[in-house]
């Protein structure tokens, strides 16, 4: 596929004004989504194995790729150890794609956003990378992520620049502080989301630790 095609598949994502755009923008891109984006020099689902492993120790329990796409976080964190994983997202086409990849106990199809099925303190952390950006998760999302993270684990995933305070992701961090959920452990400088084309799609890695 010819850079042009490529970028059209990332700007139609981008331009998703619902979670059914959303969908159907990524089950239109499932199958050339992971040779698209690699050309594009694509790393957060790599690049956030480093947070996780800096951040929680193996063996703790089960971790959440929350809005895991095609699953490729879940063989690299199963290379570091972390045999204990699962993946949300809210593309059956993304999911199929993770389930044939491998390195996850458990696929569920979910929509970042709203409830989540699972008791709370379920994980020992949850980490999400790419979903907190134009058109995607809003800022309500990390309600739910917390929620689902027993308390002293960690809530671990990346913003991109432009949404983190339009999007409210500033006062959401802000507000869960304030009522005692979570309390902040490290913010990361800002960096390229893709390491190739894109230059100007930045991002920060967040970490926090429940209460």
């Amino acid at each position: 596929m010819t850079g042009d095609a490529d970028k059209t598949a990332l700007d139609m994502v981008y331009a998703a004004q619902t979670e059914t755009e959303l969908a159907t923008a990524y089950a239109a891109w499932a199958n050339g989504y992971d040779t698209e984006t690699a050309a594009l020099g694509y790393c957060l689902p790599f690049v956030i194995s480093a947070w996780v492993a800096r951040h929680v120790p193996k063996g703790e329990g089960p971790l959440l790729d929350a809005g895991c796409g095609t699953g490729l976080s879940g063989p690299y964190l199963q290379a570091l150890g972390y045999d204990d994983l699962e993946g949300l997202d809210l593309s059956d086409e993304m999911l199929g794609l993770a389930r044939a990849r491998g390195g996850y106990r458990a696929l569920t199809r979910a929509a970042l956003g709203g409830s989540l099925p699972w008791a709370d303190g379920h994980f020992a952390a949850v980490f999400s990378t790419g979903v907190f950006t134009a058109g995607h998760a809003p800022a309500s999302s990390l309600d739910e992520l917390v929620r689902i993270t027993r308390s002293d684990g960690f809530v671990i995933f990346t913003v991109r620049d432009v949404v983190l305070e339009a999007g409210g992701f500033r006062a959401k961090f802000a507000e869960l502080e304030a009522k005692g959920r979570w309390r902040a452990v490290e913010e990361s400088p800002a960096f390229r989301a893709f390491a190739v084309a894109e230059p100007d799609v930045l991002v920060k890695a967040y970490i926090f630790r429940v209460v």
